[in-house]
């Protein structure tokens, strides 16, 4: 008896699964109305250069109250200046670094102080060496995963209670490509981008489980490689379709992304499919398609 109830009712939350893939079907082939992200208190980790700035002079664009963290002051400054340029709207650059809990805590407080509570984390800062693992020191090891994973958390435990107290928020944090494959000279780096993969996943599972379910909303993004000065050595046998992004588009789909409230997101989208593909044939095939692709990053030493 207990068999048969327990197949029944897998039966029905097959037939919920298969109802919920025509209406996202249906819902993609629909004008979907984009988020209104004006008036956002947004704040921005790692917003000196690259995909930070851009993603600040985006989010200012739009009429967002911008919030740029950044352990160079200068080029934080530099990113402001850009800004207001655009748009005389409220941007404002703290200096801080984000890999120090205790700094980032503090921050919070001057922020809420100074600002407003933050509705929208961007979790975006990272560094990337580039090198066999056996040549990687202890010490950048663990300052690797000191700013690209545990700075996450520091920013959840500052921010997070922000979005609970105002009962909304959404969360993006800036994983890579390299946190859905492994790529040579990148251990330490593909092993800090799987671990916030990891933990955005099991973080929606959490405020799924509680009050907050569907009022904080998680996106996270897997960037290809992007022309930021990251990359110091790519390595690309197709440059038409598979050279460095353009960091300005990167920040244009990101916040795309968060305006869709889409869940995850790699950057072509075409590569989260192609993946999740060759996820289901066996080893040797996808490392086939995986070696004619033949992309990823030279040492730097």
């Amino acid at each position: 008896m207990d068999i048969a109830q327990d197949v029944c009712e897998f039966f029905v939350v097959f037939i919920k699964i298969l109802l919920e893939l025509f209406l996202r079907i249906f819902d993609k082939m629909m004008t979907k109305k984009l988020k209104d992200i004006s008036g956002e208190i947004v704040l921005i980790t790692g917003a000196g250069h690259g995909i930070g700035r851009e993603l600040a002079l985006h989010y200012t664009a739009f009429g967002s109250v911008v919030i740029c963290v950044d352990i160079n002051e200068k080029n934080n400054e530099e990113t402001v200046k850009k800004a207001k340029r655009l748009m005389q709207t409220s941007v404002h650059a703290y200096t801080c670094d984000v890999s120090d809990r205790e700094a980032v805590l503090k921050l919070a407080v001057k922020v809420e102080s100074e600002v407003g509570r933050i509705s929208v984390l961007v979790n975006n800062v990272g560094i990337m060496p580039t090198h066999p693992l056996e040549q990687h020191t202890a010490k950048e090891i663990k300052r690797v995963f000191d700013i690209n994973v545990l700075s996450h958390f520091w920013a959840l435990e500052a921010f997070l209670p922000h979005m609970k107290q105002q009962g909304r928020g959404h969360i993006i944090c800036i994983s890579s490509i390299a946190g859905i494959v492994g790529l040579t000279n990148l251990v330490p780096y593909c092993a800090t981008k799987y671990a916030v993969r990891g933990m955005m996943e099991a973080l929606h599972e959490e405020l799924r489980d509680g009050p907050y379910k569907n009022l904080i909303k998680l996106t996270v993004v897997y960037p290809y490689m992007t022309n930021t000065g990251l990359c110091k050595r790519p390595k690309v046998k197709f440059p038409s379709m598979l050279g460095l992004l353009d960091p300005k588009e990167v920040a244009r789909q990101i916040v795309l992304a968060h305006r869709s409230s889409v869940n995850e997101i790699t950057i072509p989208s075409s590569l989260l499919h192609i993946n999740n593909w060759c996820r289901l044939l066996p080893l040797r095939c996808g490392l086939l398609l995986k070696d004619y692709i033949d992309s990823g990053v030279e040492s730097d030493l």
